[in-house]
């Protein structure tokens, strides 16, 4: 476990508690836009929260944040912004680095808990292992964000994931329909990456995902419509991917996509390494390989989740709840279709390259359809604000 300590002078000013979001100066989950609040702001929230709930140590406020995976894309981004939100509140940050492993997880929150944080921000990614983690925040009354993989007791920051996996697939679809013509529905195979593990939530993006597919190229079969298990790499991605292609006929349209941008890369590569790499096209989850998918000629797009400004909302929800206030039990972000045409609107430091091959549209209406199926399944119970309305 790795301890960072970022101080800065305390605020000088109190806010009473205030029964509601708009009173915790100013921000409000349900509207928020997502960009990075003034530190004068983060200080003031970061004093109310200790003037209702003073730092165990005597002195400031110790949050632990543990990570998904630290060496990783998405998870560096998520750590960097909280750092930095982090920084500016005058919050000391012990990071710890969960490495995709339940009984880590499990380890560091232990760990957490004994070292008596005064909150945590919790991602991790076995569903498993989510229960036992929480008893040691309840023990010591510590309260936590769980980022995308929810935990009971703790608030919800992360994925909508049936709107994004419903977006991610229905691009796919009618991409492959201009690239492709009549092979598509008539050759095609579909390739999921899922992640098991993880558990219904999660599921609800690739589900999703197949969903939105067959919502924009009906009728395509469901025996040409392959799972795999990504275990959330990049190496068990490829190697997975690697033996699903012995099932696809040379020269048939590949047609891929997963849980996220790493677990689409490894299947990338593996038709690649193959040399097939012509008949793929690929949309991923998250925007985080950047580089990857402009250097990458079928790679045609992500849906993005802006891990960079991760931080910008998990720190404020943390100081929020800490400071007493109600806090919603699930935020989620707004996604958006990021395509090497549009990149530089979303991410300046890139150039936009070439115009979009099609105009894409959302099935909005079948979308309403499918929420209607996920809150039919008994495995969603308990997660009905995870579903969104429409």
């Amino acid at each position: 476990m790795i301890s960072i300590r970022l101080i800065l002078a305390a605020c000088l000013f109190l806010v009473p508690v205030s029964a509601s979001s708009e009173g915790f100066h100013g921000f409000d989950p349900a509207t928020y836009d997502g960009l990075m609040l003034p530190p004068a702001t983060l200080q003031a929230m970061a004093a109310e929260a200790a003037q209702h709930a003073p730092p165990k140590n005597g002195e400031t406020l110790v949050f632990g944040f543990a990570n998904l995976q630290r060496d990783i894309s998405f998870g560096i981004k998520v750590e960097q912004s909280i750092e930095r939100n982090a920084e500016a509140a005058g919050i000391e940050l012990l990071i710890a680095d969960n490495r995709l492993d339940g009984p880590t997880a499990l380890a560091n929150a232990e760990s957490f808990a004994r070292r008596q944080v005064d909150f945590c921000i919790e991602f991790q990614t076995d569903v498993n292992f989510g229960p036992a983690i929480m008893q040691h925040f309840n023990r010591k009354q510590i309260g936590v964000v769980a980022i995308d993989i929810p935990m009971p007791g703790a608030a919800y920051f992360g994925a909508n994931n049936p709107r994004s996996g419903f977006m991610g697939g229905s691009y796919l679809a009618q991409a492959a329909k201009v690239r492709f013509g009549d092979r598509a529905l008539a050759e095609g195979y579909f390739v999921v990456g899922e992640l098991p593990q993880s558990g219904a939530i999660p599921a609800m993006r690739t589900e999703g995902q197949i969903a939105g597919f067959l919502a924009s190229l009906s009728g395509f079969p469901p025996e040409r419509i392959i799972r795999i298990d990504t275990k959330n790499t990049l190496q068990y991605s490829f190697q997975q991917m690697s033996n699903a292609l012995g099932r696809i006929p040379q020269g048939a349209p590949i047609l891929i996509t997963a849980i996220n941008d790493q677990s689409v890369s490894g299947m990338l590569r593996a038709v690649q390494q193959q040399g097939r790499g012509a008949d793929a096209l690929v949309v991923g989850k998250g925007a985080d390989e950047l580089e990857t998918m402009v250097a990458e000629e079928n790679f045609i797009a992500s849906v993005a989740y802006f891990p960079e400004r991760y931080g910008n909302y998990l720190i404020p929800l943390s100081l929020m709840r800490l400071a007493g206030h109600d806090v919603p039990p699930a935020v989620t972000v707004n996604h958006v279709m990021i395509s090497p045409a549009n990149i530089c609107q979303f991410y300046p430091e890139y150039e936009c390259q070439g115009e979009p091959s099609f105009d894409y549209v959302f099935p909005q209406e079948a979308f309403v359809e499918h929420l209607a199926t996920l809150r039919d399944k008994p495995e969603l119970a308990g997660y009905e604000q995870l579903i969104p309305d429409h």
